[in-house]
């Protein structure tokens, strides 16, 4: 069900049973997903997922990465793509203009089906919370130039949620990283990069799963170990055939 006015933030408490993990921008790979939670034996019991966004598009399962918003154990946020589906599904913006940066997949739909997942995607926040003090982390999509405090707030205006989807100032810096004083370790997507990269608070953890060359990686929260897998090895292990918790 829709809420009228989904919250930009939610807060989780933290994970004293299990392991917290974050995965980088999915694009409807969701077989290489099956390999790697295969790899890190995931516990669907104890264990949490979270997405930085980016379910959709390019990859050839979207429609298998929306249905994970039904695992109990899957917490994603709003990404640009996900915002660029719901655009289209209000009409504001053309299939076609979608349609160029990977909603293809989606040509076949009927307007009331892609309705259907614009209600459901309309209430994913924008920011996730998980913890408390020194084990607190945040999960958001693009990047973010605020403190925890503002972050809580969840008061942001056009320019703010404009760079928490689309934003790359950071992933594209040069020199020394941002100083961010008052943030949280916080894990973004959105920018495809080679390997998982550390700038100021920030660790972007998206390695272009959909691309030629890339891979989809997941980043325990706590310890910051990391596992990546190409969607071509994916599919050479089997990962087809492995069942999703």
């Amino acid at each position: 069900m829709t809420s009228a006015n989904p919250p930009a933030v939610v807060h989780h408490a933290g994970n004293d049973a299990g392991r917290d993990f974050v995965v980088g921008d999915l694009h409807g790979c969701v077989d290489a997903l099956r390999y790697l939670l295969h790899e890190i034996r995931f516990d669907p019991v104890r264990d949490r997922l979270f997405s930085v966004g980016d379910l959709v598009d390019r990859g050839a399962q979207s429609e298998g990465a929306l249905a994970l918003l039904d695992r109990p154990w899957f917490y994603a946020v709003l990404g640009n793509h996900e915002d660029t589906l719901c655009a289209v599904a209000q009409g504001r913006l053309s299939r076609d203009r979608w349609y160029a940066i990977g909603g293809e997949w989606a040509a076949a739909l009927s307007h009331g089906q892609l309705a259907g997942y614009a209600r459901r995607l309309r209430d994913l926040p924008l920011a996730r919370v998980v913890g408390r003090g020194a084990a607190r982390f945040n999960v958001l999509h693009a990047e973010f130039f605020g403190d925890d405090a503002e972050l809580d707030a969840g008061d942001f205006d056009q320019t703010v949620r404009q760079r928490m989807l689309w934003g790359r100032e950071l992933a594209y810096s040069v020199g020394p990283a941002h100083v961010q004083p008052g943030l949280s370790r916080t894990f973004c997507g959105h920018t495809p990069l080679h390997d998982v990269q550390h700038i100021g608070s920030q660790i972007f953890v998206d390695t272009g799963a959909f691309s030629a060359g890339g891979r989809l990686t997941v980043v325990e929260a706590a310890s910051l170990r990391q596992w990546s897998v190409s969607v071509a090895e994916a599919k050479a292990a089997g990962a087809a055939a492995l069942a999703l918790p």
